[in-house]
């Protein structure tokens, strides 16, 4: 699904960022990497916060092309936008995102112990590596909302 179909079918409505909310995206990424590198946190939590580093990370990508997502689902539509947002290079991340969306709904909201320690760090990894790849994509395509 194209960003102008998730836009016609009301997943998504334009949206003008601005450096500062994109600055504000980023300290939340900071703030949940570190947060999720706490040694006393469960596999859980961490999994959880790490997550929404990814998230966060997405969001901005979507905002800088000129979407926000509305309605319910919105952290399926923004993975599901991603695949367009960074294009070729979204495709796989998406789907890696879009699989932990799952893990952390259940994690979160119906049973505990349910992610393991590898699991949590992967993905702790993988949102070191995606902030790394959002900041070159900025730099690349957006460089005015890294001021």
């Amino acid at each position: 699904m194209s960003l102008e179909s998730l836009l016609v079918s009301g997943r998504l409505k334009k949206h003008r960022t601005s450096t500062r909310e994109i600055a504000e995206l980023f300290k939340v990424v900071e703030r949940d990497v570190a947060d999720a590198s706490i040694k006393e946190l469960s596999a859980d939590r961490c999994f959880a916060t790490a997550y929404n580093a990814v998230l966060q990370l997405a969001t901005i990508a979507l905002y800088c092309k000129g979407y926000r997502p509305t309605g319910t689902g919105h952290h399926f539509t923004v993975f599901q936008a991603l695949k367009h947002t960074l294009e070729e290079e979204g495709q796989d991340l998406a789907d890696y995102f879009d699989a932990c969306r799952v893990k952390r709904n259940i994690t979160d909201y119906d049973r505990a112990g349910q992610v393991s320690e590898k699991e949590a760090q992967e993905l702790l990894d993988e949102a070191k590596i995606f902030k790394s790849k959002i900041n070159e994509w900025l730099s690349k395509n957006y460089p005015d909302f890294l001021r």
